[in-house]
């Protein structure tokens, strides 16, 4: 295991994100080297992922979508992942692997991935037959290798599941653990402040996994990163940008993408629309379409008028467009309806507040109603 970049997770996401990015840049010469996948589940179907994976032949990406108002449907091969292991029967060579030549450790590990378990102690640190259990945990004995054998050796880490400034938490996590264990200070502060970890925000939708490895995905991709002193990128690509806002990549999704998603949700409900209804159904209706655009224009893009970033926020809002009028996508408003509650106080109350703290005189009656209406 020679790769420079490990990744934990082989999710449908990452083959079709980060890992087809690398694959891509590999091939212009612009990555920093190939992938090396580490499976933490022992399901079936990860075990076929694991078995296809690890011959390093490449797995297909089918991009299905709109993109400028052209439709796209191609399919790429993504071939920068050349090595799967699995944890539980690999786990001394992911060990050596870290200690040695891994200068970037991606993740991405689904909405539970940050919880820990009481089955890890510190006793896996020493015992390197014993797999934790935890992600973190995994993380955290990882380190402690990697510190043992080359302390001084640059490293940083890239979790990419979806949680605000994803690398300051997980970084948080895993101190706290080694706290927690009695770890040393000098370790701990290797850690925190030796370790990079990388704060970012991942935009793709990725609507189909295919068998045994591969995706189906929409044209739009971006992976936001903020930069920091001494940040190491796994490549270079038009999709990945560098920034000191990442807040505002934040922003154009959270207000624009995601709250037009919990907007059709609540009209959804509100109305009691057809129970297979999608996204580009919803788009092809008129009034629907009107209502929403309307919620765009004259509740949301006042907001980013206001923060200076009106033309960004228009550019992001025309990929938008393009993508909830993707025919190929089965986005049913049913799955974005789920937790409706809780998704509109994530969504829509941050722009209420935000309007109401730059005093802009806008009333938001539509985002005021649907907050209101529970």
């Amino acid at each position: 295991m020679t790769q420079p970049i490990l990744q934990f997770g082989t999710s449908r996401f990452l083959q079709a994100h980060v890992d087809l990015f690398v694959s891509e840049a590999l091939a212009r010469g612009d990555a920093l080297g190939a992938i090396t996948v580490v499976q933490t589940t022992d399901s079936a179907d990860s075990a076929e992922r694991i078995a296809a994976l690890a011959g390093g032949n490449g797995y297909p990406v089918r991009i299905r979508g709109r993109q400028a108002d052209v439709v796209v449907d191609e399919t790429l091969t993504g071939r920068a992942i050349v090595q799967a292991v699995q944890a539980h029967s690999d786990w001394a060579r992911v060990r050596d692997a870290v200690a040695g030549p891994v200068r970037i450790i991606l993740s991405n590990t689904g909405d539970r991935g940050y919880q820990l378990d009481a089955r890890d102690d510190a006793r896996v640190v020493v015992n390197i037959a014993r797999v934790p259990h935890s992600f973190p945990a995994k993380l955290l004995v990882l380190l402690h290798a990697r510190w043992q054998s080359q302390p001084d050796a640059p490293l940083t880490l890239f979790p990419c599941e979806l949680i605000e400034r994803n690398g300051e938490v997980l970084r948080g996590i895993v101190a706290d653990l080694a706290g927690g264990w009695g770890l040393p200070d000098a370790f701990i502060r290797y850690v925190v402040e030796h370790c990079v970890w990388g704060n970012s925000q991942v935009d793709r939708i990725v609507s189909q996994a295919l068998r045994p490895a591969g995706a189906v995905a929409e044209p739009y991709a971006l992976w936001a990163i903020e930069r920091q002193p001494r940040l190491l990128v796994p490549c270079t690509h038009p999709s990945i940008v560098l920034t000191d806002d990442l807040e505002h990549y934040a922003r154009l999704k959270l207000f624009l993408l995601n709250l037009g998603h919990t907007f059709l949700a609540e009209r959804w409900l509100r109305d009691a629309r057809a129970a297979d209804m999608t996204v580009h159904a919803a788009m092809s209706e008129p009034a629907l379409r009107a209502e929403l655009e309307a919620l765009w224009d004259e509740e949301v893009l006042p907001v980013f008028e206001a923060l200076g970033k009106l033309d960004d926020a228009r550019a992001y809002l025309v990929e938008v467009r393009d993508r909830f009028l993707n025919p190929f996508l089965e986005h049913r408003i049913a799955d974005i309806a789920q937790n409706h509650t809780q998704k509109k106080q994530r969504r829509l109350a941050p722009v209420l507040a935000l309007a109401q703290s730059l005093a802009l005189p806008i009333g938001q009656p539509r985002i005021k109603a649907a907050l209101a209406s529970d």
